[in-house]
């Protein structure tokens, strides 16, 4: 699924919602479709959910940090183990899954119509296109995707390791998120994914029966005036680390301040 993306060029105002695309462009318009969120609704709770509760034992916390979010955001977990994805889709409140979506490789899940009909049911994906597999018309078509999608207040996920995690341990998180976040002027949300490697580490086919996992959401964090990328996404790997050090969804700093609050500007 979605890993770190390269920021994309804003879109002017006349661009930034167009339900059918007349540029060539692959359209928005089904991730704004009611019917197929209605579908996918449906496709989590009555099977990707029940599958997940009944294969590991998932605890979510810190829904109460998200009350109230609405529009585009970035979601940013760590990433550990293939059932990260499937987790985060089928086990978050509604409020954070109902319009997320994801990028997949073009050059992989959309060659065929089926294997891009079946991720986009359980993943509500677009393409990506990898560097060094673009062809001319695929690049057409994908081209700056993720920043239309949240221009048009579709949230997006982004596991911005890049790669799961070989030892379970945090890996680095590339800025390219960040970045896109300034870009677009969306906050990123920060998820602390814990027991997924344990529950299916690397090489595994199938998860371990009974695993604890648990998912702590975090509160949304938001770009300081002038701040790098690469300094905005410290301090959501803060915050992840924080969650996952704590194992609570409402983490403290040494000095009594949460990890979520920008800091104080002298």
């Amino acid at each position: 699924m979605a890993e770190d993306q390269v920021p994309e060029p804003p879109l002017g105002d006349s661009e930034a919602v167009e339900p059918v695309d007349k540029r060539g462009l692959e359209p928005i318009d089904p991730f704004l479709d009611e019917s197929k969120r209605k579908r996918r609704h449906r496709v989590r709770r009555f099977v990707t959910r029940p599958v997940i509760s009944t294969v590991v034992r998932p605890t979510v916390l810190g829904e109460e940090n998200v009350e109230g979010l609405t529009g585009a955001f970035l979601l940013i977990p760590n990433h550990s183990s293939h059932l990260d994805a499937p987790m985060v889709f089928s086990l978050l409140p509604e409020n954070l899954t109902e319009r997320l979506a994801t990028g997949a490789a073009a050059d992989y899940f959309y060659r065929r119509r089926f294997i891009s009909s079946l991720t986009s049911v359980f993943f509500n994906t677009y393409p990506i296109e990898r560097k060094g597999k673009r062809n001319g018309n695929e690049r057409g078509r994908a081209a700056g995707m993720t920043g239309r999608l949240l221009r048009s207040g579709v949230p997006i996920l982004v596991f911005p390791e890049g790669t799961r995690s070989r030892d379970g341990e945090l890996g680095t998180f590339k800025a390219g998120a960040a970045a896109l976040s300034q870009h677009a002027n969306v906050p990123m949300v920060p998820i602390a994914m814990n027991g997924g490697h344990e529950a299916m580490p690397v090489g595994s086919f199938f998860p371990k029966i009974g695993s604890e996992v648990f998912l702590f959401i975090g509160k949304p964090m938001y770009s300081l005036p002038d701040e790098e990328p690469e300094d905005f996404m410290a301090r959501v790997v803060v915050a992840i680390s924080s969650m996952l050090e704590q194992s609570t969804a409402h983490p403290v700093n040494d000095d009594g301040t949460s990890p979520f609050d920008p800091p104080t500007q002298n």
